[in-house]
């Protein structure tokens, strides 16, 4: 770890367009496939090559804008989650969401073609049957590699509100979508019909007291969910206990000392992310200021509680009025749960060594990626500057943040997406396994100048 000096990384650049803008990121089981979501509804794939860069695998259109004519309400083709399946035949699945609607996507190769048909010609229109006079047996021909995104599965109407979250169950037959009051459990077979499992919805909605934020389920027990919530609460349900999980089987809430509340209490404390760790015993959450694991046997507190940019407190005002506070930031474990990563602003994000309680701030910004420069770490000061390197807390951008964060299920690789720039990191290794120099690797020169997205 050591302050994460040797890590070198290549970016993709993709040309300034708000449709651009990456949504969400997320790495396959295996790590070999990266999948990018978008706000103009497309999902992008890359592929990890043998020499370790990741380049464009597979490119397509998702999500197209609706309108729903009953509510009068424009449903948007961003994409708000995209979750992989775990893999069992040579073909990829995934799930993609935007506010209404989830699709499960095929993505396979083909590299062979049949030729010679008796009733089409190369064309694949149909022969005038009075010409067919022979017999012929179609044969495989090689062909150049096609990759092919197919839709398998529409799931749709079933929230009445933006779903915010999507999670596969690790029986591998079901999983879970989120809106803001409700969790439903869909089978990923059947599509006209889901089983709400979580209502959060009074009777009158004048009486709301909170919305659900994030939803997953365990990564090993198929009957184990976790979801929290804007009140700063993640809740365990144990669906062996009840069909409707409205009745959690442990809370998860750390009380915060009434002299010390304030009027942004309530909004800091909302969790925006939530991600049980690879083994299954912790819990990672989220909220504005802070990111804290939680071990499960334990509800009161947790067990360890990182700053991520305390020295926002006395911008808290200035953060409302410009709407700020609400950005909802993802975090991420390493494969080995030792190391936790989560974004913050001026398109910096932060690492925490959970055992040596080192952390560290890094800049995924276009200014940095010099080739085979090293990636310094950044420090912001909130009086007077120590270092020239240095960045006052009064200088920082908040239009640049980091928001979507993936890290490689076995290695350290992470993905950072930064408004429509895609970085990837990764330490380098020399063959005895001690670290390299770090340097800074870019993407091959035909992705830098691409004029018109989605192709990247």
């Amino acid at each position: 770890y050591e302050a994460r000096k040797d890590i070198f990384f290549f970016f993709f650049i993709l040309v300034c367009d708000p449709a651009d803008v990456i949504s969400t990121v997320e790495f396959n089981q295996t790590g070999e496939f990266l999948a990018t979501g978008d706000k103009g509804g497309r999902v992008v794939i890359f592929q990890r090559e043998p020499q370790g860069e990741y380049n464009v695998y597979s490119t397509f259109q998702s999500h197209e804008p609706e309108f729903d004519y009953l509510k009068s309400l424009e449903i948007e083709e961003r994409i708000n989650k995209i979750r992989w399946l775990p893999l069992h035949n040579p073909a990829h699945f995934l799930l993609a969401t935007n506010d209404k609607t989830i699709k499960l996507w095929k993505v396979s190769e083909r590299d062979k073609r049949a030729e010679g048909y008796n009733l089409r010609d190369e064309e694949g229109r149909l022969k005038d049957l009075s010409t067919v006079t022979t017999l012929q047996v179609p044969v495989l021909r090689p062909m150049d590699l096609l990759v092919e995104a197919s839709p398998r599965r529409v799931f749709a109407n079933a929230h009445a509100y933006h779903i915010n979250s999507i999670s596969v169950n690790s029986d591998c037959e079901t999983y879970l979508s989120a809106d803001d009051l409700r969790i439903n459990l869909w089978n990923l077979n059947i599509t006209d019909r889901s089983f709400n499992i979580v209502d959060l919805k009074p009777e009158n909605m004048e009486d709301l007291s909170e919305v659900i934020t994030v939803a997953e389920f365990h990564p090993h027990h198929c009957h184990l969910l976790a979801f929290s919530s804007s009140t700063g609460t993640t809740r365990l349900c144990d669906m062996r206990a009840s069909a409707l999980c409205d009745q959690h089987a442990k809370l998860f809430e750390e009380v915060v000392d009434p002299s010390h509340r304030s009027f942004f209490s309530e909004i800091v404390s909302s969790v925006s992310d939530v991600k049980f760790s690879h083994s299954g015993r912790y819990l990672l959450t989220r909220d504005y200021l802070t990111v804290k694991v939680w071990d499960l046997n334990m509800e009161n507190k947790p067990v360890e509680t990182y700053q991520v940019h305390d020295y926002l407190r006395t911008k808290l005002c200035s953060l409302y009025e410009s709407d700020c506070i609400f950005d909802k930031f993802e975090c991420a474990w390493n494969g080995t749960d030792s190391v936790i990563m989560t974004g913050a602003y001026n398109n910096y994000f932060r690492m925490f060594d959970r055992a040596s309680l080192r952390d560290v701030t890094l800049e995924a910004s276009r200014e940095v990626c010099k080739r085979r420069a090293v990636l310094q770490p950044r420090r912001v000061c909130v009086g007077k500057k120590q270092k020239e390197t240095d960045v006052s807390v009064d200088s920082l951008d908040f239009r640049k943040k980091i928001l979507h964060t993936a890290w490689h299920p076995k290695e350290n690789i992470i993905a950072i997406a930064a408004s429509n720039n895609l970085y990837i990191f990764q330490d380098r290794l020399t063959p005895n396994g001690h670290h390299n120099t770090p340097e800074i690797q870019s993407a091959p020169p035909k992705w830098q100048t691409q004029p018109n997205p989605p192709t990247y």
